[in-house]
């Protein structure tokens, strides 16, 4: 028994470490820059339906100025309507065209695409966790309509967190 009990602590020793790291897969901005990433949800929709709601486009609407004092570079969504008619008040104000891109590595290109600067993603809560997480955020993630979190992503994986409001 104590025999078994070595080998289980043995394997429980080496094999926590590992698993950690395969776990460590956090986005950091490019070495020598701090880039700002914008988290928030798509506003608010009519039931099971893709388009917005009356609320969701006066939502839409205060967005530009929950977000004035911050130099946008680029909008990124996955191809919802519900996503892109939230940020299209946004990206017309600043003469921005939204990037349209598939979940998979959406930390990765926001950060890698434009180091340095203040990117937006536009997202649902299927993926605003895992996304919030991998830009180093802790807690719950921007899921209620109108959460707008401003994530500072430095090159050495440190994240500083500014949690906003837009809308009613």
């Amino acid at each position: 028994m104590i025999r078994l009990t070595r080998y289980f602590l043995l394997g429980f020793v080496l094999l926590v470490p590992a698993l950690l790291m395969g776990c460590a897969t956090g986005v950091n901005s490019p070495s020598g820059t701090t880039t700002t990433v914008i988290l928030i949800r798509h506003a608010e929709r009519l039931h099971m339906s893709d388009e917005l709601h009356e609320d969701g486009r006066v939502r839409a609407a205060a967005l530009p100025a929950a977000v004035a004092d911050l130099d946008i570079a680029a909008i990124y969504s996955p191809n919802r309507v519900r996503n892109l008619d939230t940020v299209r008040p946004l990206a017309e104000q600043r003469g921005i065209e939204v990037t349209v891109i598939e979940i998979d590595d959406v930390p990765e290109r926001m950060v890698g695409e434009h180091p340095g600067q203040t990117v937006l993603w536009v997202g649902n809560t299927t993926n605003l966790g895992n996304i919030f997480r991998r830009l180093g955020g802790e807690g719950p993630p921007p899921n209620t309509y109108g959460d707008l979190y401003v994530l500072t992503v430095t090159d050495a994986g440190l994240t500083q967190l500014d949690k906003r409001h837009f809308g009613r």
